[in-house]
């Protein structure tokens, strides 16, 4: 769960997405560098992202997932990875999403638990929970284990060394110099 909302100066696992494959070019990707900069604080929230930051405690209770929230900083690649929860040997990446559509690990999903595995030494599985239009109302309904589904996520060692370091050390050089990343 997010506590702080300022992501400026850090880049998380989930913004590895845009790190590896967002068009440098766009709108979308200056209001996010403009973010990291600290020049623009971006608030936004829908229902979805409401109901699934308010289940999140809940489910990883509901799995008996004790260690919640911890953040693991690498400052010399400007890496503030926030895990959801975590035991012994696995982190839990909780994503909540509509019951209407069966979930998918997504590549932007993949490429966070990447990260959250190459912080943390551990395995990583996405808890996946399905709400129903009633869960988006109330957001103390009884967790159904029938709506939970677990997504084990293989680590990719060289993916991590041969594609990501090289461009998150590229982005934490531009972020530290205040520069725009160009096109590699």
């Amino acid at each position: 769960m997010i506590k702080n909302h300022d992501r400026s100066g850090w880049f998380g696992a989930s913004d590895t997405y845009t790190i590896m494959c967002a068009g440098r070019q766009t709108d979308s990707f200056a209001k996010w560098w403009a973010q990291k900069l600290g020049l623009s604080h971006l608030n936004f929230t829908t229902a979805a992202m409401a109901a699934g930051t308010a289940y999140e405690h809940r489910i990883l209770d509901f799995m008996g997932i004790r260690k919640k929230d911890r953040q693991i900083k690498i400052r010399r690649l400007k890496l503030r990875v926030n895990l959801d929860g975590e035991d012994r040997h696995t982190v839990h990446e909780i994503k909540t999403h509509s019951a209407d559509k069966p979930f998918t690990v997504s590549r932007a999903y993949w490429m966070q638990c990447q990260v959250e595995m190459f912080a943390t030494g551990k395995k990583c599985v996405i808890d996946a929970y399905a709400l129903l239009p009633e869960d988006y109302e109330n957001y103390y309904n009884p967790i159904d284990p029938n709506r939970l589904e677990h997504f084990p996520v293989e680590y990719d060692k060289n993916w991590i060394e041969s594609k990501y370091l090289p461009e998150l050390e590229y982005f934490a050089d531009c972020l530290k110099k205040k520069i725009i990343p160009g096109g590699r």
